[in-house]
């Protein structure tokens, strides 16, 4: 697994990691020994970082992370967490009081003093400019409750505010070869300012999967299904706010790029390996299986220049239009 220096988290982290929203909720029941099973295929394939959230089962995916790192011993480990989003979303909300609290909760719940990274879980624009936040969460990395702190957000403009905040170590932010628009300004702020780039949904919710068609159904509680128009939570983090059947479209051009002997997955994963400044990517798994299929991506060799000119224009062609200006 090849290991990139992370900036300003002061560690190295592979390139793979493991997304564990879906150990928690909103894609389907996952048993917990599924879930272990998981973790511990991703750890054996050198997958070194972590990324989950208070909010995913209300506490489950990190308690669940909690007890792999336990049964895990002293593995080079971190753990990336989220805080936010269990409370309505108004920027009070985001308060001193508040954001001890919920790193009380977080370091119970993965048996840690000490997390390894906090992010704002896509709070209200306003946060990213209340000075007050910031100077807490300082306080917080000075009282060595967390080790670093970074912001997961929505749009390219909140990166691009959180960027500028000396503090800031990681902008986690939605990039796939459905989702360009963070090439432009984002990854080059980034890297300038030393800060890591996280990048989500890397495969569209399971479009760039390449396992979907037109008659594919979601179970009531898989937010692919409860989601697809925003009704719950921003309705880009569904298939990167593109339609189902748009989204279909798009990876049927794509397959044919697909390296022999790769899969559409590992495809998709290794375009976002290759964007200059990109130091993780998050995808998710179910079982074992998909965890290790999933870190094989980083053993492809980079792609093409004429498979990345490819991606673009398939981008733009079907893609561009419906989301570029919405995020």
């Amino acid at each position: 697994m090849e290991n990139r220096n992370a900036g300003k988290l002061g560690r190295q982290v592979g390139v793979i990691g493991l997304g564990c929203w879906q150990l928690g909720a909103d894609w389907g029941q996952v048993e917990e020994s599924d879930a272990l099973a998981v973790l511990h295929a991703a750890a054996d394939t050198g997958v070194n970082f972590f990324d989950t959230a208070d909010v995913y089962g209300d506490g489950r995916s990190e308690t669940l992370i909690g007890k792999f790192l336990r049964e895990r011993g002293d593995a080079d480990i971190t753990v990336a967490t989220k805080m936010g989003r269990r409370v309505e979303q108004a920027p009070e909300n985001y308060s001193r009081e508040n954001f001890l609290a919920w790193n009380d909760r977080s370091r119970a719940n993965l048996g840690v003093d000490t997390l390894d990274l906090v992010q704002l879980h896509c709070p209200p624009t306003p946060v990213y400019s209340t000075d007050e936040v910031f100077d807490t969460l300082d306080e917080m990395v000075q009282a060595k409750r967390i080790a670093a702190y970074g912001v997961s957000v929505e749009t390219v403009e909140e990166a691009l505010t959180a960027i500028a905040r000396p503090g800031v170590a990681s902008v986690q932010i939605i990039l796939n070869a459905l989702r360009h628009k963070p090439l432009e300004r984002v990854l080059p702020a980034a890297a300038e300012a030393g800060v890591a780039i996280i990048a989500r949904v890397p495969l569209a919710s399971g479009l760039l999967s390449g396992k979907y068609t037109a008659s594919t159904t979601f179970s009531a509680d898989d937010h692919r299904n409860y989601n697809r128009n925003g009704d719950a939570f921003d309705v880009g983090e569904t298939f990167s706010g593109v339609p189902f059947e748009v989204g279909l479209e798009a990876v049927e051009r794509l397959r044919p790029l697909v390296p022999s002997g790769a899969t559409m997955a590992q495809f998709a994963l290794r375009w976002i390996v290759d964007q200059p400044g990109v130091t993780v990517v998050i995808p998710g798994a179910r079982n074992g299986e998909q965890a290790r299929a999933n870190s094989a991506a980083a053993d492809l060799a980079p792609l093409s220049a004429q498979a990345q000119d490819e991606v673009r224009a398939v981008y733009d062609s079907l893609i561009r239009p419906l989301v570029h200006d919405r995020w």
